[in-house]
Formats: C-alpha cells, sequence, structure tokens
C-alpha cells in the first residue's frame, strides 16, 4: 500500500467522475435490483440484462416469485452460471420476504439472505441511495485496488476492510468508482493509463 499516499484526497476526482452513474445492470425497482444481483455472481451484466425481461415477465414482484417452485424459477434462468442454485437461492429470498416492500436496507439484513454477499449487499444498498455500510468490491476493483497502491492482495474481504480503513465512510462509494474505472480505463490488458484520472498518485502507471 502505498502509504505516502494521502488517499482520501487523492480519490475525489474518481469519485467525481463516476459519482451519478447508475449500476451496469439494468433493473426498473428494488426487486428487480435483487433479483439480478444474485444472478449475476460469477456471469456478467450484460448477460443477465439480456434474461432478465423475461424473467421480470414471468415474475413480476416478489409476492409473485414467491408463488414459483425453484423448478419453473430454474427454467428461466437455465443459461444463467451455476441456475440450480441461484434458482433455490430465489426461491428462499422469495419464501421469506413474501413482497418487495420487505426487502431490507442494512448490510446485515441483506446478507443474512441467500447468495447475497457484502458485495451483493453494498450493490444493493448504494443504487437504493442508502449510507454506505461496507465497500464494493468485485473482480475489478480486486484488479485496480492493488494496481493504485490503496490496497494490496487478491482477496475481497481484505481488501474492503483496507479500503475502509483508509477512507473516510462518505468516500466508500470509492469501490464502485474503480469497478467503472476497470471496466472502462483499468483493463486488465492495455489499460489507459494516459487518459487515467488516478495515473498521478498510481503506483502501477509510476512504475512502469
Amino acid at each position: 500500500m502505498s502509504a505516502s499516499v494521502n488517499w482520501p484526497k487523492a480519490v475525489q476526482p474518481l469519485l467525481k467522475k463516476y459519482k451519478s452513474t447508475k449500476h451496469p445492470l439494468d433493473y426498473k425497482n428494488t426487486y428487480q435490483l435483487l433479483v439480478m444481483v444474485v444472478l449475476s455472481a460469477q456471469d456478467s451484466d450484460r448477460h443477465i440484462n439480456q434474461i432478465a425481461p423475461a424473467f421480470f415477465k414471468a415474475f413480476p414482484t416478489m409476492t409473485a416469485l414467491s408463488k414459483a417452485t425453484a423448478a419453473a424459477i430454474s427454467g428461466q434462468i437455465s443459461d444463467v452460471r451455476n441456475f440450480g442454485n441461484k434458482a433455490a437461492w430465489l426461491s428462499e429470498i422469495a419464501g421469506t420476504l413474501k413482497k418487495d416492500a420487505a426487502i431490507p436496507m442494512n448490510l446485515e439484513a441483506l446478507t443474512e439472505l441467500k447468495g447475497i454477499g457484502r458485495k451483493s449487499a453494498n450493490v444493493i444498498l448504494r443504487e437504493s441511495g442508502n449510507p454506505p455500510e461496507g465497500v464494493i468490491v468485485d473482480l475489478h476493483v480486486v484488479r485496480v485496488a492493488p494496481r493504485l497502491g490503496i490496497a494490496t492482495g487478491t482477496d475481497p474481504k481484505k481488501i474492503e476492510k483496507q479500503l475502509m480503513d483508509v477512507l473516510p465512510q462518505k468516500d466508500w462509494d470509492a469501490g464502485m468508482a474503480m469497478s467503472f474505472l476497470g471496466r472502462e480505463i483499468c483493463r486488465p490488458t492495455n489499460p489507459k493509463c494516459e487518459v487515467c484520472v488516478m495515473n498521478t498518485v498510481c503506483s502501477f502507471y509510476n512504475s512502469n
């Protein structure tokens, strides 16, 4: 970790750049967001956006989903990665919550639901306009944060802890901002370092 960098100050251009950017999942409400977040684990947001309209036509609300069998849910998501487990998780979530209004809006209660880890819960809280209780660390952040020098290692939980330790809570959206940076600029190969808003403090850029 680059100890010489004032990270709360250094991340401001990144936060400003992506401040009001919506998550790439094309959801219309919190129910759709929760379902799509569960489905997108180890799959692509683009793929989930493609299958979502038919899914939500079949199950337009949490109440409708709660009345469906896991087999019926499976039938709608059969080309999604790990669809069997995800169908069972969605069936259990819907059976527990029963209606859209019952979707919890805190990290602890969200992570008690099957198939929702810290990253997914943090995404749901962010997109619902709630204060952050953690930092979103997806596969892009696992690449970008160590490149920048703001965190080390490859364990998402450890990276999240490092980011929470080094940044004030009001700046915890830096996780989602790093995810957008990873999608657009800080690619796995041929990153566009010369146009990156973080290149003045980035250890990867400044060591190459």
